[in-house]
């Protein structure tokens, strides 16, 4: 019995149980994706773990690398779409999906004929860096993948089947309010992330109120941009322990619909690793227009910013209907802090 007890055993003594969420089933969706593909398409969408070009995103109309949506046949395009639907929530699928459809718009507004090439919702780039699943003593060697493309930039990190880094993560939506005569007119993508904030602000005091605005005009554009590495100053603004119980609510909210992109077992991890980290510690801070229509628009922008997160939200360029949102892991960009830690613990490396 002693001998049968040790046997059942020996799996945790060589690997301990996992603490990050399983990422198996985004390894079998990516695996799918390129078994999926010719040997020249394989070619544009792997990349070894090391390449630079894992670090390498905008939020800009541009040529990208990896292998976009325009060179897949239509089951590529599922298999592709697939591994997106095990990393985000039903709702965050529904706006990444949004997104992309938002370049039907702009090619309407912008008046460019069908085959534009810089409105394209054809060019969204899917990229792997590294083979998911090779097998290590302890688990399984890093690998990643990303989506990247005008507004839709996603990266997801893999070590030992744990999902151990899911940011940048970068939605935008232009225009932020559909207005035009075109089917999705009335529509705006990131409502959630503008609405919930104002109701933040406005449920402030005065005294709140002053200690949250940094400034009377909205950035041009997020601060942290497409930075690989951004770390602000200080904290400004107001934290949620200043907040009253009915305004931490709100905070929350507003914090927990970014979370909420995420699949749910990512968007656990995710609150978890912020509620050790303290909420309390989280601040609150907000530029430009206090309303969201009035008068000459100076556009708006707000931030949610702790010890170990960034969010930002501005919404000023294109008479502010025009909303850039990044979510960035001050400490675990692209999973680097966790892959450190592992390669100093497994490898001996700094």
């Amino acid at each position: 019995m002693k001998t049968a007890a040790f046997l059942l055993l020996i799996p945790f003594l060589i690997a301990p149980p996992k603490k990050r969420p399983d990422s198996k089933p985004m390894a079998a969706a990516v695996r799918a994706f390129l078994q999926s593909l010719t040997p020249e398409q394989r070619q544009k969408a792997f990349f070894a773990f090391t390449d630079e070009e894992r670090f390498d995103w905008h939020f800009v109309p541009r040529e990208r690398k990896g292998l976009p949506l325009k060179a897949m046949t239509e089951p590529q395009r599922q298999a592709a779409m697939a591994i997106l639907k095990t990393a985000l929530s039903d709702q965050g699928y529904a706006k990444a999906t949004s997104i992309i459809d938002l370049e039907n718009v702009l090619r309407v507004v912008e008046n460019r004929p069908p085959n534009d090439t810089r409105r394209d919702p054809e060019n969204y780039s899917f990229s792997v860096f590294g083979e998911p699943g090779v097998a290590t003593p302890g688990g399984t060697e890093p690998w990643g993948w990303r989506v990247d493309g005008h507004h839709l930039c996603l990266h997801f990190t893999s070590l030992n089947n744990e999902v151990v880094g899911t940011t940048p993560f970068f939605y935008g939506s232009n225009p932020a309010h559909v207005l035009a005569d075109v089917p999705q007119k009335g529509k705006r993508v990131l409502a959630e992330e503008e609405d919930k904030a104002f109701v933040l602000l406005r449920s402030l005091d005065e005294t709140q109120q002053k200690r949250v605005m940094l400034a009377d005009t909205s950035p041009w554009d997020i601060f942290s941009f497409n930075k690989r590495k951004f770390m602000l100053e200080k904290q400004e603004g107001l934290a949620m322990a200043d907040m009253k119980p009915a305004q931490q609510k709100l905070f929350k909210d507003l914090l927990q619909t970014y979370v909420d992109r995420y699949h749910v077992t990512l968007a656990k991890q995710r609150m978890a690793d912020l509620e050790k980290a303290g909420l309390d510690k989280l601040y609150f801070a907000w530029m430009g227009d206090k309303e969201p229509i009035k008068g000459p628009k100076k556009g708006h922008y707000y931030r949610i910013h702790g010890p170990t997160i960034l969010i930002e939200f501005d919404n000023t360029q294109n008479d502010a209907n025009h909303t850039h949102t990044v979510v960035r892991d001050l400490t675990n960009d692209w999973g680097l802090d966790l892959l450190e830690a592992h390669y100093r613990a497994q490898h001996g490396k700094k």
